[in-house]
């Protein structure tokens, strides 16, 4: 008397999980404090110890607790398209489950977009102070496509000069 259904309540809750692109944007930066702070501070380390000891840690690392909500979407992805593989196409939930999956795999490219972007960034920072921080290139609309060793060809006597380019 009772249809079982997944699809229509993730089909809701989905687009909620774009918050997650943030979370996993700042993750490395979160990571390296955690570092920092636990080989800085003996306190903080040794609270953090405390703290992993509780049984509702379940024996794991605050790190390993971090890296859950960064898995979280991949996760949900892979158990959706397994739904699916496995829900007869006349199911009543597969047209919600086909569409929580496309919002899902949505936000799954917009937490990988945001990765991709803070590392275009960072990279384009490091280059900036290696260029001694004369020419201003840090700007979200600047991408840096490729960079390498090139050979420029003098246009007089046609000998080579080593260079190295950044596109």
């Amino acid at each position: 008397t009772t249809t079982p259904r997944i699809g229509d309540i993730l089909q809701k809750l989905a687009p909620f999980l774009k918050m997650y692109g943030e979370y996993v944007k700042n993750f490395d930066n979160a990571m390296e404090l955690v570092k920092m702070w636990t080989e800085r501070s003996p306190q903080f380390k040794f609270i953090i110890q405390d703290i992993q000891k509780e049984k509702v840690c379940g024996n794991l690392t605050l790190q390993h607790h971090m890296l859950e909500p960064v898995q979280r979407i991949p996760r949900y992805e892979m158990l959706l398209k397994d739904y699916l593989r496995k829900l007869p196409q006349d199911s009543l939930d597969w047209k919600d489950a086909e569409k929580s999956l496309e919002i899902i795999s949505t936000a799954a490219s917009h937490s990988n977009s945001a990765i991709r972007k803070m590392e275009n960034l960072k990279k384009l920072l490091e280059i900036y102070e290696m260029l001694g921080e004369e020419e201003d290139i840090v700007n979200p609309s600047n991408e840096l496509i490729k960079e390498g060793q090139i050979l420029k060809l003098a246009a007089r006597n046609t000998s080579a000069q080593e260079r190295y380019l950044f596109l």
